[in-house]
């Protein structure tokens, strides 16, 4: 699998614009804002749209996904149902951070733990990472070995667990017990930041480390 990666937004959100190399169909993962942008890019690759993928309900990662979707002609997919109430509070996190208004967005397509997506040739396997929000899901692909991890975790840390219905203790399950075994060798995409691999996060994101017992 074939990736671009489109920073947008004041947030600095990573948009993975990402295609088989075979057929040219692509999908947009996290198009946050910034449309304009993301559309010229996607024609400087000459690939063909097929489906917007969404991690998270966050507004910096779906603020551009409907203007995109009706753009293209393609369906949104994603998240877990859990972050539908993100998705319906749109309006009020637009306004919580002085941004343009974003209406309400109800996907086409829920996704569920051992979902799997296909962009062209690429079948993506579909893990829900709840902990930063209830309904955060990542993509891997497994030939590639690249995930798109959204908020889940990033190059030196992992993500907020403070916004509503955030749990900062199932967030680090989530890393542990489902992108870790995945393989050291995996290169990951997160929302925000660097790339790096889920081998050197498990060796030094402070986060990930047991912690020290007690005397």
């Amino acid at each position: 699998m074939n990736y671009h990666i489109i920073p947008v937004t004041a947030f600095g959100q990573n948009c993975s614009l990402i295609w088989c190399e075979v057929t040219q169909q692509a999908a947009l993962v996290d198009p946050g804002g910034e449309a304009e942008k993301i559309k010229q890019q996607v024609a400087a690759q000459g690939v063909t749209i097929t489906q917007i993928l969404l991690t998270h309900g966050h507004l910096d990662h779906v603020g551009a996904a409907a203007e995109l979707a009706e753009h293209y002609g393609v369906p949104v997919v994603g998240p877990e149902k859990e972050d539908e109430f993100w998705l319906q509070g749109l309006p009020a996190q637009s306004q919580m951070f002085g941004l343009e208004e974003c209406l309400p967005l109800t996907p086409d397509c829920w996704l569920n733990e051992g979902d799997s997506v296909s962009v062209g040739n690429v079948a993506l396997q579909v893990l829900h990472c709840p902990g930063h929000t209830p309904g955060h899901v990542v993509f891997f692909d497994a030939q590639s070995q690249l995930l798109i991890s959204g908020d889940v975790i990033f190059k030196g840390g992992v993500g907020r667990s403070d916004f509503p219905r955030g749990d900062h203790a199932a967030l680090i399950d989530s890393i542990k017990r489902k992108l870790l075994p995945l393989g050291d060798d995996v290169t990951f995409i997160p929302g925000h930041g660097p790339l790096s691999t889920l081998g050197y996060e498990r060796l030094h994101n402070p986060f990930l480390q047991d912690e020290l017992p007690v005397w």
